[in-house]
C-alpha cells in the first residue's frame, strides 16, 4: 500500500535560546483523573511537577458525565463486569488488563470515599448506599455517580484539593508541552520536556520519569464532546519522541449530543437512556430497536450508525431523545447539569424532544503501554485516554474511562518511580531545533485547523470509505508541505502542527485496518475478519505497522 507520509513535516521547530530550566524527579503532564492520581502516587516517594495546557476545567475528564463503573452490588460481579467490557471492545481487549481494572474498581471507589468524594446515594438503604445506574452495554447496573450529572467535575475538584495539599506536587497552569527530550543510547530515553508559559516563556523541565496524561484528541473533529484543549498534543509528542502508537483506527463516537444551530455540542449522557429516555426520529418513530435487541442501550457504536442510517432514511438533520418516560422532575433531579444547559434553549425534558447527533468523543488507541503504563521509550510512561493499554479493545464500555484513569493513573506513579532508583544520573544537554525555516509560501494556520477538522468529521469520522481515506492522506500531505515546516511562536501554532499530526495517523490507520471492528466502520469492508483482529502498532520512521495479536504482551523494549 502506498502511503503519502512524510514523518519529517511533523518535527516542531521552535526558536533555539538560552531555555530557564528546572529539575523534578517525576514530571506529570496533564491534568485530569490519570494525571492527578499518577502525580499522588508518585509523590509519596519523589518530587513532581504537574504541567497542565490550561485550567481544570479544560481537562475531558472535569466535564466526564456518566459516571464510574465498579462491581458494588451483590448481585453483580466481576465476571460479568469482565464479560461485557470483553463483549463490546469486539474482540480485541487485553484480559489481563480488562482484570486487572475491574478487579480494582470497588477498592478505588471506597479509596475516594475515604478522601472525601460525595458519591449520590440510592432514595431506599437508610441513605448510606451509594445509587448504581445503568449504561449501555452493561448487564448490570454499576455506575457510581456524583451531583447527578457531574461526576468527573467532583472527581476533578476532589483530586485537585489533595494534590494542593501536598508539599511535594508543585502545578504549573496554562503549561504546554511543545515536545519530549530524549537522549539516544541504547535505546531512547526520555529526560524531561520543552514546555511553554505565557509569562515565563520557553523552559525545560528535567525529570528522571516522565508520565504522559494529557487526555484525548477530539477536536480533531468538527463534532465533538471535547474541552477545547483536546488537540491530540500528547500523542503527537510522543510519537516524534519514538514512542509506539497502537489502535488510532478506533475513535469512539458519542450518540447523543445536544444538536441546536450554532450551539457548541453538548453531550447528554447515556446514563439518560439508562433511566428510560428513548432514540426517536422527527415523526416520533422508536427506531432502535429495528437494529440491536438492546435497544437504547447497545453498544455505542452500534448506536452512532443506527442514528446516521435513520438520518438517510428520513432524510433530516437530527434525531431526538425522548424523555418523557423519566418525567420533567426526576430528570431534572437526576441530571441537574443538562437540566441547566437544556433550559438556555427552552427545551423542556419529559416535554419537550430533545435534538441531538452523533459527535467524537473518546480515543481508545494511543501510546502503547506495558500493563505497569512503560512505553518502549526509556523513562516515559503513559496512562489515561493518551495511553493504549488495550483495556478497551475496539470499543470502550460506557463508564470505563474514569476507572481506567484512576487504576493505570496510580500503576504509572508507582512503577516511575523505578527511574528514580536508576543509575543513570540526569545531565541536561544541549537542546537543537535543527528544522530548517520554510522557503515556501505560507497557509492559514485556522483554515488550514478549520479544514483539518471538516474533513476528518465527513470522511475519517463514524462511516469511512477507502477512496476517501486515499484523498485525506493527500490532502494532509498538501497541508504538511506548506504548514508544518514553519516556525511557530504561539499555542495556537503548536496545536494546529499536533493536529495535523494526530489526524494524518488516524487516517493511515483507517486506511490500514480493511474490515470493520468496533468504533471503525469500513463501507467497503463491513465486516470484521480474523486477519485484522490484530493490534496496529506504528512508530516513527516505519512506512508499514507492525502488529500484535490480542494476547501478546507488551515488548518496551525499542
Amino acid at each position: 500500500m502506498h502511503h503519502i507520509f512524510d514523518e519529517r513535516r511533523y518535527l516542531i521547530p521552535f526558536r533555539a535560546a538560552l531555555l530557564p530550566q528546572i529539575f523534578t524527579e517525576v514530571l506529570v503532564i496533564g491534568q485530569g483523573v490519570a494525571g492527578q492520581c499518577a502525580a499522588l502516587t508518585a509523590a509519596e516517594s519523589g518530587e513532581v511537577i504537574v504541567a497542565a495546557k490550561g485550567k481544570l476545567c479544560g481537562s475531558n475528564t472535569y466535564w466526564a458525565q456518566g459516571g464510574i463503573a465498579a462491581v458494588l452490588d451483590p448481585a453483580d460481579s466481576f465476571e460479568s463486569h469482565i464479560q461485557d467490557t470483553l463483549d463490546a471492545g469486539a474482540d480485541l481487549c487485553d484480559p489481563q488488563a480488562v482484570k486487572t481494572v475491574v478487579e480494582a474498581a470497588p477498592l478505588c471507589i471506597r479509596e475516594l470515599i475515604d478522601r472525601g468524594m460525595q458519591f449520590d446515594l440510592a432514595a431506599a438503604g437508610g441513605g448510606s448506599t451509594l445509587a448504581l445506574g445503568r449504561e449501555g452495554a452493561h448487564t448490570n447496573s454499576r455506575i457510581v455517580h456524583a451531583d447527578g450529572d457531574a461526576t468527573g467535575r467532583v472527581l476533578a475538584t476532589t483530586l485537585r484539593r489533595l494534590v494542593a495539599e501536598n508539599d511535594r506536587i508543585r502545578l504549573f497552569e496554562n503549561c504546554f508541552v511543545l515536545d519530549l527530550i530524549t537522549v539516544d543510547g541504547h535505546s531512547p530515553r526520555c529526560i524531561g520536556a520543552i514546555t511553554h508559559h505565557p509569562i515565563f516563556g520557553l523552559q525545560v523541565i528535567w525529570a528522571s520519569a516522565t508520565i504522559l496524561a494529557s487526555g484525548g484528541l477530539g477536536q480533531v473533529y468538527r463534532e465533538s464532546t471535547n474541552a477545547a484543549d483536546a488537540t491530540g498534543d500528547g500523542f503527537a509528542v510522543a510519537y516524534r519522541a519514538g514512542a509506539k502508537l497502537a489502535d488510532m483506527a478506533f475513535i469512539q463516537f458519542h450518540p447523543t449530543t445536544l444538536y441546536v444551530a450554532g450551539a457548541s455540542r453538548s453531550l447528554i449522557t447515556e446514563a439518560v437512556r439508562g433511566e428510560g429516555g428513548l432514540l426517536v426520529d422527527r415523526d416520533g418513530y422508536r427506531f432502535m430497536p429495528d437494529y440491536h435487541d438492546q435497544a437504547e442501550l447497545a453498544p455505542r457504536d452500534v448506536v452512532s450508525r443506527a442514528i446516521l442510517t435513520q438520518l438517510r432514511k428520513t432524510g433530516h438533520t437530527q434525531v431526538y431523545l425522548d424523555c418523557s418516560p423519566i418525567t420533567a422532575p426526576k430528570f431534572k433531579e437526576r441530571f441537574p447539569g443538562i437540566s441547566a444547559v437544556l433550559k438556555d434553549f427552552d427545551i423542556e425534558p419529559g416535554a419537550d424532544p430533545i435534538p441531538i447527533q452523533p459527535a467524537a468523543h473518546y480515543m481508545i488507541g494511543g501510546v502503547l503501554t506495558d500493563q505497569f503504563g512503560r512505553t518502549n521509550v526509556e523513562g516515559l510512561y503513559a496512562c489515561g485516554e493518551v495511553a493504549c493499554t488495550r483495556l478497551h479493545g475496539a470499543n470502550r464500555l460506557a463508564s470505563n474511562s474514569l476507572l481506567e484513569g484512576l487504576v493505570f493513573g496510580q500503576i504509572c506513579g508507582h512503577c516511575s518511580l523505578e527511574m528514580l532508583e536508576s543509575s543513570q544520573s540526569r545531565v541536561p544537554i544541549k537542546i537543537v531545533s535543527a528544522i530548517p525555516s520554510s522557503d515556501r509560501s505560507e497557509l492559514d494556520v485556522s483554515d488550514v485547523r478549520s479544514s483539518l477538522r471538516s474533513v476528518m468529521w465527513r470522511h475519517v469520522g463514524i462511516e469511512r470509505d477507502g477512496d476517501r481515506l486515499v484523498e485525506v492522506a493527500e490532502m494532509f500531505d498538501f497541508w504538511a508541505r506548506y504548514t508544518l515546516d514553519k516556525i511557530f511562536d504561539d499555542v495556537d501554532g503548536w496545536q494546529a502542527q499536533n493536529m495535523l499530526l494526530v489526524g494524518a495517523m488516524i487516517t493511515r490507520a483507517a486506511r490500514w485496518r480493511c474490515e470493520s471492528r468496533g468504533t471503525h466502520y469500513r463501507l467497503d469492508y463491513p465486516v470484521p475478519t480474523d486477519e485484522y483482529r490484530v493490534h496496529d502498532v506504528w512508530q516513527f520512521g516505519e512506512v508499514e505497522p507492525s502488529t500484535m495479536t490480542v494476547d501478546q504482551p507488551v515488548n518496551t523494549e525499542i
